[in-house]
């Protein structure tokens, strides 16, 4: 029997499984290479919407389209062997109609081979997810702050940290979890409220900028590596690679200049006889 043979992938109810347990490791993948170094240390990989800023320079991820995020999603699943692989369901792609949801899910399944799909809302999203769910698609939800609802929102702004806001980020977790949801993303979450929600509900909470009694924690592998410059308050920066790279391509272009590069060891001599 083959090594890859006897690799049994995360599924959607390993991750639910997980509640108040060992904490759950997540990252976003968009690429295969990205994806394969990240798959041995995560329990799911996420393939984000926020590709549409980190890999294509959008300005947000409302432009992002299910042509691309099946795209990235096939990409991420060839890289990886063990990591539940969930894909983002872009704008526009579940909002109309449960039975719109349930079109685009089941061809992200069915073109990817991924083992979840993720949407954002609560309340207003909650017949949707027991549509899907009811219909054999994982649901992870999503729910604070939305960035698909950036433009509705104002911009990228942390939910909760007013008392007032409390009672309907909480209604929201609720909604998603009696929907079916086998876990929920929590982004930009005032710390106490998200510790508050994970205690409360009955499947995982993933936190990104919420707080570490979060069941687990997901952040995009770009801005965790230093590869974006600007990143949010909620990121740790747990490599500098963008100085690497930098100097890489520096040393490169000043060898090629100079025509060190290519030196005898990268080039073919002739065959004699």
């Amino acid at each position: 029997m083959s090594s890859q043979a006897q690799i049994k992938r995360m599924t959607a109810l390993d991750i639910r499984s997980r509640k108040a347990a060992e904490p759950i490791v997540s990252l976003t993948a968009y690429t295969a290479p990205m994806a394969a170094l990240a798959d041995r240390h995560c329990d799911f990989l996420l393939v984000g919407d926020s590709l549409g800023m980190v890999v294509h320079g959008l300005d947000s991820t409302v432009p992002v389209t299910l042509e691309m995020m099946i795209l990235h999603g096939q990409a991420v699943m060839r890289g990886s062997r063990r990591a539940l692989i969930v894909v983002d369901m872009p704008f526009g792609s579940y909002e109309e109609s449960p039975e719109q949801a349930f079109r685009n899910a089941a061809r992200i399944m069915q073109e990817t081979g991924c083992g979840a799909v993720k949407l954002e809302g609560g309340q207003r999203m909650a017949r949707t997810i027991a549509f899907l769910v009811e219909r054999g698609i994982p649901v992870m939800a999503h729910v604070g702050l939305t960035p698909q609802a950036v433009n509705v929102l104002g911009g990228f702004k942390a939910q909760g940290r007013n008392r007032a806001e409390w009672p309907a980020i909480i209604a929201d977790a609720v909604a998603v979890t009696e929907a079916g949801a086998f876990a929920v993303v929590l982004e930009a979450v005032a710390e106490p409220l998200a510790a508050e929600i994970t205690a409360r509900i009955a499947i995982p909470t993933i936190g990104i900028g919420a707080s570490a009694a979060c069941d687990g924690q997901v952040l995009v592998l770009d801005d965790m590596l230093g590869l974006t410059g600007r990143v949010p308050k909620f990121v740790k920066l747990f490599g500098n690679l963008a100085e690497g790279v930098d100097k890489a391509v520096a040393d490169y272009a000043a060898e090629v200049r100079a025509r060190r590069f290519p030196g005898p060891e990268q080039v073919y001599a002739v065959k004699e006889g």
